[in-house]
């Protein structure tokens, strides 16, 4: 007999799909509770709908790919490598764990649920970004946010250290870093329980998930230095790992595509359907962002910049560029029409994104300023 999706999730989210009635009850009293407090934050905080808006919107592992990394990579290199790891690995965990908790969203399981009865079930508003396609346990955004901000916390603290900053002010600094990481982890959370995309229960798992999973990754020396090879077998496993999981799953009667008809079926407006965020998209992005950065840092390109001395204005002209040249690639969208190509094209789109402030840049305006230097000794 096959494992259907509702047996499968018994063991996961508390068995919010699984079969047991008492179990059940449970996670149904805990959604409700869920959906009590996203109605009461869209009625008490609708004024900050944008503020809402734009926690999420930093807290997309995007931001940190296409925004915070060129930064630091230019600035602390160790902190923009492990950033990028902790984001790949953290959100790979997260698809694993989504795939195996089997997590509602409140958008549409206050319509589908029985737990209301013969009375009205509460009024959910949605937003152009609740819809999302994937299982909500735990949360991504949570889970990015938490581990991304983890590791610039760290890495502004470790600067200080080294600048042999006064114990005193060190000690304030390292107070004010990690409240205003909590502050910032707290809006995310609010943000994701106001947008109706995920229960208190998912983006709390998210946030912790998140720390973890930073720490771990980030007392790990070997990605400092890892090469071409690291990053191509790397790649491949996890790679290789969900597409296993996801086919093993699949033959024994688990469909985990079951959230996309969900959010087709129950979304406000159909162009809010995120297909962007389904498992496979997320995965191929993540594993392109991986492999872009092998390639840069063990690019031709790259070795010659290492070379060559660079000031801090030669650096802050890389961020610059780089941002430029990464919101222009930003603008660059596919058709959903085909998806294997979308997927490919969005592999590709995020190895090109880590290649540019790695390699591409630093390169051209290394040529630049070589090519005016000699104009001046000519």
């Amino acid at each position: 007999m096959g494992i259907t999706q509702t047996g499968l999730a018994g063991l996961g989210e508390l068995g919010s799909r699984g079969t047991d009635p008492e179990v059940c009850d449970i996670m149904d009293l805990l959604h409700s509770w869920g959906v009590e407090l996203a109605v009461h934050l869209q009625a008490a905080y609708g004024r900050y709908e944008g503020l809402f808006g734009l926690a999420s919107t930093v807290a997309d592992l995007h931001t940190a790919f296409f925004c915070f990394f060129p930064v630091w990579f230019h600035l602390r290199r160790d902190a923009a490598l492990r950033l990028i790891w902790v984001a790949v690995l953290g959100d790979w965990l997260n698809l694993v764990l989504k795939w195996v908790l089997f997590g509602e969203r409140p958008y549409w399981w206050v319509h589908e649920t029985r737990f209301y009865g013969a009375e009205p079930a509460p009024s959910l508003q949605q937003f152009p970004i609740t819809c999302e396609t994937g299982p909500g346990s735990p949360s991504g955004h949570a889970m990015g946010a938490a581990g991304v901000w983890y590791v610039m916390v760290t890495a502004l603290l470790a600067m200080a250290t080294e600048k042999r900053c006064p114990p005193l002010l060190y000690r304030l600094l390292q107070v004010g870093l990690w409240v205003l990481m909590g502050l910032v982890v707290v809006v995310v959370c609010m943000s994701r329980v106001y947008m109706a995309a995920h229960f208190p229960h998912q983006v709390v798992a998210g946030a912790i998930t998140g720390v973890l999973v930073a720490e771990a990754v980030s007392k790990e020396k070997w990605i400092l230095s890892a090469g071409m090879k690291k990053y191509f077998h790397t790649t491949l496993f996890l790679t290789a790992f969900a597409v296993g999981f996801y086919l093993v799953l699949r033959s024994v009667g688990v469909e985990l595509l079951w959230t996309l008809d969900k959010a087709q079926k129950w979304c406000a407006r159909p162009e809010w359907v995120h297909l962007d965020s389904t498992p496979f998209a997320s995965l191929l992005r993540n594993m392109g962002t991986l492999m872009g950065l092998g390639l840069g840092l063990h690019s031709p390109l790259h070795a010659q910049n290492e070379k060559k001395e660079t000031s801090s204005g030669f650096k802050m002209g890389c961020i610059i560029v780089s941002l430029f040249l990464l919101q222009l690639l930003d603008g660059w969208t596919f058709s959903h029409e085909n998806l294997m190509t979308f997927y490919l094209l969005s592999f590709g789109k995020s190895a090109v994104a880590l290649f540019i402030p790695t390699a591409l840049v630093p390169c051209v305006l290394h040529w630049i300023c070589k090519g005016k230097r000699e104009d001046k000794n000519f």
